[in-house]
């Protein structure tokens, strides 16, 4: 597979990309050989800086094809197609770009064939919707600030000037995030709903009581892993700093109501959870 022609996609909106073959490898104790089982675009860095890594494994590479959609250098973001021809085919879609201060990979949702769909397929309805109630313009829509919304990179806030809440369900200095990913740290924060987890790094995602409570009965040892009790998938509210390596603080003033980004309804995404 030729992949010349989107390397100079990446190259004019200044990033680099470079592919990685993974190899088969041989499982001794089964004797057979071992695929890897699909392939992974990432941000890896070396010692001239960030760069887009493609990982695929060799028994594929005549398999997929990618291809880029839609490039806006000016916006240093660009749409990234991917397509499998295997007895599952696949198509998934991916916005690359640069954000704030680093660059980044967002798996997209639904059939968009350019970088503005695609930014707005990765807003999830209530955030459209508050764009429409407050009239803005294209411009304002990409904007990390405007009257609709904060955002701080795959979090939203949305404000929520008129709520109230006890001070006792408030909360400090805590973090949401999105399976592996690094948490934001919030200064203020309140939730409902949602449902309790036992998390650990085995587990980015969490297990319920009942299923935690199976997994150290059968196996007692992994009750010393470092498990975290968290709330999946909860209404969650912030306010004041809320803080991350990767970006700017941003501080909220009132309460703000906060959700993720859509990556997750992306086939690529599909088991990544909201946990707070």
């Amino acid at each position: 597979m030729k992949l010349e022609h989107i390397e100079s996609k990446f190259a004019a909106m200044g990033a680099r990309l470079k592919v990685r073959a993974i190899p088969s490898r041989w499982q001794q104790g089964e004797r057979h050989w071992l695929n890897p089982v699909d392939y992974a675009i990432d941000i890896q860095r070396d010692r001239r800086g960030e760069f887009f890594e493609l990982r695929l494994p060799t028994h594929l590479a005549e398999a997929v094809d990618f291809t880029v959609l839609n490039a806006k250098p000016e916006q240093r973001h660009l749409l990234l197609l991917a397509r499998k021809v295997t007895d599952q085919p696949q198509t998934d879609r991916f916005l690359c770009g640069h954000d704030e201060r680093h660059w980044f990979v967002a798996a997209v949702p639904g059939r968009v064939s350019n970088v503005t769909d695609a930014m707005e397929s990765l807003k999830p309805d209530e955030v459209q919707a508050a764009q429409v109630r407050e009239g803005l313009d294209n411009r304002q829509r990409h904007r990390r600030r405007n009257p609709a919304f904060r955002r701080q990179g795959e979090w939203f806030f949305l404000p929520a000037p008129e709520l109230v809440i006890e001070p006792v369900r408030v909360l400090r200095d805590e973090p949401i995030r999105r399976g592996r990913g690094k948490p934001h740290e919030v200064e203020e924060l309140a939730r409902t709903g949602g449902t309790r987890v036992h998390v650990c790094s085995e587990f980015p995602n969490g297990l319920t009581e009942g299923e935690y409570q199976q997994y150290v009965r059968e196996r007692p040892e992994r009750a010393r892993m470092g498990w975290r009790v968290m709330v999946r998938d909860a209404g969650v509210y912030a306010r004041g700093a809320v803080r991350h390596p990767d970006h700017a603080t941003i501080t909220l003033p009132c309460w703000h109501r906060v959700l993720m980004n859509t990556e997750t309804q992306s086939r690529t995404m599909a088991n990544v959870a909201f946990l707070d």
